[in-house]
């Protein structure tokens, strides 16, 4: 629930500061000289840009965290507690490399399986790898959809 919290508080945040920077956009619109006009609608794009981001961030959150619910409802929610971990908390990397190798064959034999994708998208995180992560979730969420 804290991350909730923290999530409404930011967005709340950045639609003060989208509102803000749109005041300012629109001020140098209406100078009606022609740098003015240009830094206004330079601006402008500003907000716009920032409003389809937090978008984005938070419908690839529901979505994942829809089938996240999914799997976990079907028993098929990846559990890693088995493997070795660092003092740090941190999953040992040998063990995240051969847990990677397993869900890289699901997917291989199951390409099409949206389940699968989420795992490996898991897998990817927890080797530390989070861009690729995000893109395998990207492939899971278009699949489920």
């Amino acid at each position: 629930m804290k991350v909730r919290v923290t999530v409404g508080l930011l967005i709340a945040a950045l639609a003060v500061y989208f509102v803000l920077l749109t005041g300012r956009a629109l001020a140098l619109l209406q100078t009606g000289e022609l740098v003015g006009i240009l830094l206004g609608a330079g601006v402008l794009i500003l907000p716009l840009l920032g409003v389809w981001l937090v978008y984005s961030n938070l419908r690839f959150g529901w979505e994942t965290e829809k089938m996240a619910r999914e799997l976990d409802a079907e028993g098929l929610l990846p559990d890693v507690s088995h493997l070795p971990r660092w003092p740090s908390g941190r999953v040992d990397r040998d063990a995240a490399d051969s847990w990677f190798e397993e869900r890289r064959a699901e997917v291989e034999a199951s390409p099409e399986d949206w389940r699968v994708w989420f795992r490996l998208a898991y897998a990817y995180d927890i080797a530390g790898d989070r861009g690729r992560a995000r893109e395998t979730m990207r492939k899971a969420i278009q699949l489920h959809s």
